[in-house]
């Protein structure tokens, strides 16, 4: 099997390219190819006895689309994007990578004969907006409020139709906002989510931009690379015509966070929390969606975390190798 990852220079590309090259597979199915693209030249995770490939092109520029493909892979998995708070601060850049992108790609797909690939579509809860049920369901309509989740939403419908013509055997995977994510901050509006426990974990100040009662929907990187690896190998006939879904994950406010985070390190780690409000940021994720009824993708064999205590956990296992907090980072 042949798996192209775009994006794959981001967290989560780079961790799913990293499980691929130490266990050969993704999910059940062996792989013996695998490209990894991004706007700049991503690592090759070491280890992979098949054949690899790495280079940087933007996926908006002509020919890019057909260049990636040109190989036939069996799987794509497109993560890349401009992301959230970028995207409503660029309104020409996201469109052009968001959508204009993700078109020429579904284009490109459907111009070569007799090739029909699994393609797994980084979506987002960005794609619902208020007002919204406080749970919910898994058949409610897409309401985006900002650029980015509009986007996602187009991106979405291209991916049920290049499906529904037989072009693609597509997969949407609206990820929950993934918390802990390792590394520096990212321009998303919802990185805070993630700075307000990663830093203070390494024995850092962390601003909190918003009010401590926002809720929010969250799973760990484990989980989003556990999402791809089933999207990759499922049998997509009981998805129909609805092919994308809400992963499963974990409603939590940011107190609630907080509270796990002091469970797991202590007062001294807390303490490196200083709120500091920011009206951009708080106008951006009050209109996100705070819990999911995911029936359908828990049916489908989707999993993710219990509870936030356990993402956290998870953080520190995938990135320090224990679970329990042993002090700050040095």
């Amino acid at each position: 099997m042949k798996v192209l990852i775009i994006g794959a220079a981001g967290m989560i590309g780079r961790k799913l390219a990293e499980k691929i090259a130490l266990t050969g597979q993704i999910g059940n199915k062996n792989v013996d190819a695998l490209t990894l693209v991004d706007v700049l030249v991503p690592d090759m995770a070491e280890g992979f006895a098949g054949q690899r490939t790495a280079f940087a092109t933007d996926l908006s520029a002509p020919g890019a689309a057909s260049k990636m493909i040109a190989e036939r892979p069996d799987v794509i998995v497109h993560l890349a994007a401009v992301v959230s708070a970028e995207a409503e601060a660029d309104f020409e850049k996201g469109y052009r990578v968001n959508l204009d992108g993700v078109r020429a790609l579904f284009e490109a797909i459907a111009s070569i004969d007799d090739y029909q690939p699994r393609f797994i579509y980084a979506s987002s809860l960005a794609v619902f907006g208020a007002p919204f049920p406080t749970k919910i369901p898994d058949d409610y309509h897409l309401t985006p409020l900002t650029s980015y989740g509009t986007q996602k939403a187009i991106g979405e419908m291209l991916l049920n139709d290049f499906s529904r013509r037989g072009f693609l055997d597509g997969v949407g995977i609206r990820f929950p906002t993934i918390c802990i994510r390792p590394g520096k901050p990212n321009k998303a509006a919802s990185g805070f989510y993630s700075g307000i426990l990663r830093e203070p974990l390494k024995g850092q100040e962390a601003i909190l931009p918003v009010g401590r009662d926002l809720r929010h929907w969250f799973a760990s990187p484990r989980a989003a690379v556990g999402y791809i690896e089933h999207a990759a190998t499922m049998d997509t006939a009981a998805l129909g015509a609805q092919r994308c879904i809400t992963m499963p994950g974990v409603s939590a406010t940011v107190q609630e966070q907080i509270d796990a985070l002091c469970d797991v390190a202590g007062e001294a780690v807390i303490a490196l929390i200083r709120e500091e409000r920011d009206t951009e940021v708080e106008r951006i994720v009050e209109g996100w969606p705070r819990d999911f009824e995911t029936k359908r993708a828990h049916d489908l064999g989707f999993r993710a975390e219990k509870s936030f205590k356990e993402i956290i956990e998870i953080y520190l296992e995938d990135e320090t190798g224990s679970p329990a907090f042993r002090g700050a980072a040095e």
